[in-house]
């Protein structure tokens, strides 16, 4: 896999699961709960969504095989699902895939397991990132380029460990304005690349539109 690709795999990992999207969710969740409890937090956190993006890297494309579904027919509805939490992001509305329906929101403090659901799944590894996962693995070449995606991932998991972990620092830092602006521009990024995905996936699914 080559750079451009590596560095678009990491734009569109980066913009659906964006620590500082995800950081005033985790912070809302978290009222109440001393700085300790909040990175014993986030350190389960991430090892919970390091496994489930491993397992989804390594057996996603077995599972979608076992339902007679092509990598490319599942790229065309990827992108679609892609395109969709990308449009939300642009018009400031909230990913009811990824941070749960309102009544959901209701009862999460009720919770237990609150590491796993609702924080890794579906906030962190929900619809879109598990897609676009299965996406990439698809087209990886060989064990290497499930490597360089895994790379990818554990990079934005690293990065999202040290927000979640420094969560209350980065809380005061990061101004509503802020975040407002980097959910816009994540969402133009990833609709782009949405977009390319449902394209591919037509054009190999539909070779009379090449």
């Amino acid at each position: 896999m080559d750079y451009a690709e590596l560095m678009k795999a990491f734009g569109a990992f980066f913009a659906i699961m964006n620590p500082f999207v995800n950081l005033p969710i985790f912070l809302a969740l978290t009222a109440g709960f001393t700085v300790a409890q909040q990175r014993t937090l986030a350190l389960k956190i991430t090892i919970f969504s390091a496994i489930m993006c491993a397992v989804i890297l390594f057996a996603g494309h077995r599972i979608i095989d076992f339902f007679g579904i092509t990598i490319d027919q599942f790229r065309i509805a990827g992108g679609l699902v892609l395109a969709h939490i990308a449009w939300s992001m642009l018009n400031g509305n909230s990913i009811t895939s990824h941070h749960g329906t309102e009544k959901e929101q209701d009862h999460m403090q009720d919770l237990s397991g609150l590491a796993f659901y609702p924080i890794t799944f579906p906030m962190i590894v929900g619809p879109g990132t598990i897609a676009t996962l299965i996406i990439y693995a698809g087209h990886a070449k060989g064990i290497e380029g499930l490597i360089a995606i895994g790379g990818v991932v554990g990079a934005i998991l690293a990065m999202l460990f040290i927000v979640l972990f420094f969560a209350a620092f980065f809380g005061k830092v990061l101004s509503d304005t802020m975040r407002v602006i980097m959910t816009r521009l994540m969402g133009m990024i990833l609709l782009a690349i949405a977009m390319e995905m449902i394209v591919a996936g037509a054009k190999a699914v539909l070779p009379g539109l090449a």
